[in-house]
Formats: structure tokens, C-alpha cells, sequence
């Protein structure tokens, strides 16, 4: 069966790096568009980035541009999130997500599958 699993959460001070990952399995990776989530506490789940299936093109949510940057490894069936510069308001559990095939994009009914997400901590 198709699994995302995220990985590379943690605590981190304020202008702190961290790097997720989300390896997956049971599907063809490169036929899928891979999208970023985050849900805060007590708030609904909200888009950080999504990259294409082909030519990698990328979207970004405005709160992150220029801090977060999506990318993938088609070989090795994984795609990252890279956070810099980090804000004590970045505090939330990560989600990755994958739509087949389509430019993914901020739209979460429009995914097929999700991970069980990683908990990111900014502390100030």
C-alpha cells in the first residue's frame, strides 16, 4: 500500500534550520505531485508548497517564500522541505502529501495520499 512518512521534525530556536523529509513507497513517485502542509495548534490545516510531477515547478504559500524551500529526489522517491530562518509562528505538524500527476498546489481535497505528519517547534 502507498506511505508517506515524514521525518526531520524537531525543536529548534527562532532563525533556526531544519530539513524534513517524506520518503515514499508503494507508488510511482515520479508520477506524483508532492505538496507541504502544516497544522498549527487549534488552527485547520493550511498549504506551505507543492512541486510538480515533471518539471518540478514550484508553488509556495506568501508566509514562507524565501524561508522554505520544496524540492525532490525522484530517485529516491522523496521529496524535502528546507526551512530556514525559522519564526516561532513555523510551529506546527508538517504533513507531506501526493496527487497524482498536476501541478499539486494549495487545494487538499485535490491529494491522494498523506503521511501522519512530524511536529516542528520554534521556540523564541
Amino acid at each position: 500500500q502507498v506511505q508517506l512518512v515524514e521525518s526531520g521534525g524537531g525543536l529548534v530556536q527562532a532563525g533556526g534550520s531544519l530539513r524534513l523529509s517524506c520518503a515514499a513507497s508503494g507508488l510511482t513517485f515520479g508520477s506524483y505531485a508532492m505538496g507541504w502542509f502544516r497544522q498549527a495548534p487549534g488552527k485547520e490545516r493550511d498549504f506551505v508548497a507543492a512541486i510538480s510531477w515533471r518539471r518540478g515547478s514550484t508553488t509556495y504559500a506568501d508566509s514562507v517564500k524565501g524561508r522554505l524551500t520544496i524540492s525532490r529526489d525522484n530517485a529516491k522517491n522523496t521529496v524535502y522541505l528546507q526551512m530556514n530562518s525559522l519564526k516561532p509562528e513555523d510551529t506546527a505538524v508538517y504533513y507531506c502529501a501526493a496527487k497524482y500527476w498536476g501541478q499539486g498546489g494549495p487545494r487538499q481535497e485535490s491529494y491522494d495520499y498523506w503521511g501522519q505528519g512530524t511536529q516542528v517547534t520554534v521556540s523564541s
